[in-house]
């Protein structure tokens, strides 16, 4: 194991870390030059359309003498969740940074996690051939990062490397840097394992550490990602902490309780290659021969079945990942409204790949049976959304997008009495309701001063609430706020690159619940009720949401042949209770109108009046038979959702 190095490459979004991984595989010749593109390790479609990294993807390199695992991670902050589990497997992190744009705060959130991981972190400027490269400077936000933020080393000595991806420069001397620095893996046995075991190393000498670096002591290995094939079933991403593996052996997944039988082994390059065994310290996949997705789930270990008994210690368990917490909730339904088995499986599939998915099964008066789904951010679930139309070919409704409230029952219901809602429909009636609470999120923007009162403006009218302000350098600063989820949900990243000119960067993340003062907006096309359209507002901006709404679908139905009434109505009520609500907002869409006096050619005018008043009559039938016949498209939910 002296000669395995694991590490990862951590970085805002667009630093260049995909272009990074790239020139590795390169210079370590892991890809021929004829297969060779850019961004090779981005596999999926989205991934090479957007440009942007959204799984994680493991790779292992030859480099000299030493086998070199790379796991490249997202940049965004709504994959956050791929980068925390990432850092879990391996032992040391290249810290990326942009050097015509400096330290973001993506760079920031992402470190932190690094040291709380207590990684060995290479600190990297990249970008140093653009005209616009501030190395120096950079260079400096660096050094007063590490030195604040890390006590693991540096002092004044810090040393950083200056490459650039693009055109390879200074990378060698990065590889060479990792195989210095980053230290090598360490086998291990639990305590409860009685013997430790010494081994002989190649030049005579003994390990007593308490492992084999060959594996003879307990398989442990943590499972980091996890994939479905159509052809070999639930494959396992996993790091070997100890012992080894290989096909044919019985296995034990601790989490799930789940015995199974080892079909393959391997490692990537970046492609699957198949070995006869993995040994502890390294990285591979594990073909697991289970046949339920739900049994293999990120964080869990695997071990072996001992003697053809099952291994059932708990105390064998490696320690997993803190399960993702869902900050945005929306509805998936199919547009057929039939029973969505294929939806379930196709959501199964995705949560294999992307363990801060989460759902459940949701049944909607209008839209039928259904899921809700718990996102990390607006990205998620747009990614989401996006692989279940490409992937499994599904034609789907999405509602609009709300945040988790905390509802706490009045004292004549039920006393005492508080629950989460994840949708508007869950909302109880007003007057049942003492309070409700919302989600509040830490948010950190990393901007130039030039901007720091258009950022100000723009948060506080999102009614955010200072905290502090800190200086990154001599004109950057991080303006540390509180504020509602709900507050950045919807425009809000868009309007702050605006007010920044687009230099500024957003990091976020949970804090508490607050009291707030909310109601639920319906939405009425045609006098029927849209489920899906149906948003949970503040009282005070309810107005101005519900004509933002009305006049947005206004423009996107389709006209039909009677007139279409759009009404925004506040605590609205089923006719079924005799209960209405209050009309806020209402607009119309104008019918499509034959012009039946075309072919009068004179006479008197009581002649085009009949016609006129005919045509009237016919247009009030048909919107009689029409009545909840109107066909909400796709572009309707997104204008619910940029209000």
């Amino acid at each position: 194991m002296k000669n395995i190095r694991n590490f990862c490459i951590i970085a805002h979004i667009d630093h260049g870390k995909s272009t990074l991984a790239d020139r590795f595989l390169e210079l370590t010749n892991t890809v021929d030059k004829r297969k060779m593109k850019s961004q090779i390790l981005d596999q999926m479609e989205l991934e090479q359309e957007r440009g942007i990294t959204i799984k994680l993807q493991p790779v292992r390199m030859n480099y000299k003498n030493y086998i070199l695992n790379l796991i490249d991670t997202p940049g965004h902050v709504d994959f956050s969740y791929e980068v925390s589990r990432s850092l879990a497997a391996v032992e040391g992190a290249i810290l990326l940074v942009d050097a015509s744009q400096g330290i973001q705060a993506q760079t920031l959130a992402n470190y932190y996690l690094a040291i709380e991981q207590k990684l060995k972190v290479i600190p990297v400027i990249n970008k140093i051939d653009l005209p616009n490269a501030d190395v120096k400077k950079t260079e400096q936000e660096l050094v007063d990062l590490l030195q604040i933020g890390s006590t693991q080393e540096h002092g004044a000595n810090i040393n950083i490397l200056k490459v650039s991806a693009k055109t390879g420069e200074g990378v060698k001397e990065l590889l060479n840097e990792i195989v210095e620095k980053v230290p090598a893996p360490k086998g291990w046995l639990h305590p409860s394992w009685v013997e430790p075991i010494c081994c002989f190393e190649q030049d005579g000498s003994t390990q007593s550490d308490g492992a084999n670096s060959r594996g003879d002591s307990v398989l442990q290995a943590l499972i980091f990602d996890s994939v479905y094939d159509d052809y070999k079933g639930v494959l396992a991403y996993a790091r070997l902490k100890s012992g080894e593996v290989k096909a044919g052996d019985k296995i034990y997944f601790i989490g799930t309780q789940t015995n199974s039988e080892v079909v393959e082994v391997g490692y990537f390059k970046p492609n699957l290659v198949k070995s006869e065994k993995l040994f502890a310290g390294e990285i591979g996949y594990i073909v697991t021969g289970l046949k339920k997705l739900n049994s293999c789930q990120v964080g869990d270990t695997i071990t072996k079945v001992i003697s053809g008994q099952e291994l059932k210690n708990k105390s064998l368990a490696l320690t997993g990942y803190q399960p993702a917490k869902p900050m945005v909730f929306a509805g998936i339904f199919c547009k057929q409204g039939i029973e969505p088995k294929e939806l379930r499986e196709g959501l199964e599939k995705i949560r294999l790949t992307d363990a801060a998915l989460s759902f459940e099964p949701e049944n909607s008066p209008a839209l039928g049976p259904g899921f809700r789904c718990g996102f990390l951010g607006l990205l998620h679930l747009e990614i989401v959304q996006e692989r279940l139309k490409r992937e499994y070919d599904l034609d789907l409704v999405v509602t609009a997008p709300s945040v988790a409230y905390k509802v706490k029952l009045g004292f004549k219901t039920q006393p005492n009495t508080s629950f989460i809602i994840h949708s508007p429909q869950e909302l109880p009636e007003p007057q049942s309701i003492e309070e409700i609470q919302e989600p509040w999120v830490k948010i950190d923007i990393i901007s130039p001063e030039n901007y720091l009162g258009n950022i100000m403006n723009l948060v506080t009218e999102k009614k955010g609430i200072y905290v502090n302000t800190k200086y990154l350098s001599s004109d950057r600063i991080i303006l540390h706020y509180e504020m509602p989820l709900s507050s950045i949900l919807t425009d809000f990243y868009d309007k702050l690159k605006s007010v920044s000119s687009g230099y500024a960067s957003l990091n976020y993340e949970l804090l508490y619940y607050r009291v707030c003062s909310v109601e639920r907006l319906d939405i009425l096309v045609a006098d029927d009720l849209v489920d899906s359209l149906a948003v949970i507002v503040y009282k005070d901006e309810a107005y101005r949401i519900a004509r933002k709404i009305v006049d947005a679908l206004k423009d996107v139905l389709p006209k039909q042949m009677f007139e279409i009434k759009i009404q925004a109505v506040l605590n609205y009520q089923d006719s079924n209770k005799n209960k209405g609500g209050k009309i806020i907002a209402s607009s119309r869409v104008a019918p499509f109108r034959k012009d039946v006096t075309a072919k009068l050619y004179g006479g008197d005018v009581t002649r085009k009046r009949k016609l006129l008043e005919k045509q009237k009559k016919g247009k009030k039938k048909m919107k009689g038979f029409g009545k909840g016949k109107v066909d909400i498209p796709t572009e309707a939910y997104l204008s619910v959702l940029k209000r």
